[in-house]
């Protein structure tokens, strides 16, 4: 685990939640988050930086029911450069989510051990972190995001026996996402103070054992 003074790196001047530095060797050795097999009618590929997968994200972020909540309607220079960097390190895996073979939402699976949330949390080496961006405005208030995130958490959990755990940190103000999480199942722990926001914090455990306590 990273240490408790530790800071995110800034990224091309910008403030980027990933931690670079002060990373223990079992953090390290996790590697990046699991690309996890999703059950009928999801599939998800791994986004590329470029052609379809690009013009994908670029258009969906610039969107504005997800330019609100995502706050990141980038160039598609930008988001071509964030693709391209998740793929080199080990923080992030971006994902393109297809329901019957078309697009509709973009993935996000982070370490949670490298990013600033570990900072709130006794974050566990190969626990994972879920963002979701349903892009396509036809699916939006349809329960597809539950669906989605619930079909992420099975096939991570598939991919990844060492993970034993799934979080979520909605904006604590997003009473939309904290009635989601919990009909999913998460547990609430808290709300915590993250460099960008005031979130609440949730996890979904493999087994009670594995619920992390805040306090500790």
């Amino acid at each position: 685990m990273r240490s408790s003074g530790t800071e995110p790196a800034p990224q091309n001047g910008e403030y980027t939640r990933e931690i670079r530095e002060g990373l223990g060797p079992a953090v390290l050795a996790a590697g990046p988050p699991p690309v996890p097999v999703l059950a009928p009618p999801f599939s998800a590929r791994v986004a590329r930086p470029h052609g379809e997968d690009l013009d994908l994200v670029h258009r969906w972020m610039n969107l504005p029911h997800v330019a609100e909540s995502y706050d990141q309607a980038w160039t598609r220079e930008r988001w071509a450069d964030e693709i391209a960097g998740q793929l080199a390190g080990d923080y992030a895996r971006p994902f393109i989510v297809e329901l019957d073979g078309r697009p509709i939402a973009y993935v996000e699976l982070y370490r949670a051990a490298r990013d600033v949330l570990a900072g709130t949390y006794p974050a566990r080496s190969h626990d994972v972190g879920f963002h979701i961006a349903i892009g396509e405005t036809d699916s939006v208030g349809r329960g597809v995001g539950g669906r989605i995130f619930r079909a992420f958490i099975d096939g991570v959990f598939a991919a990844e026996p060492e993970c034993t755990r799934l979080m979520s940190e909605p904006d604590f103000r997003n009473q939309a996402a904290r009635r989601l999480d919990t009909k999913l199942g998460l547990r609430f722990l808290g709300e915590v103070d993250l460099p960008h926001k005031r979130a609440a914090l949730f996890v979904y455990p493999r087994a009670e054992a594995d619920v992390p306590n805040l306090s500790a």
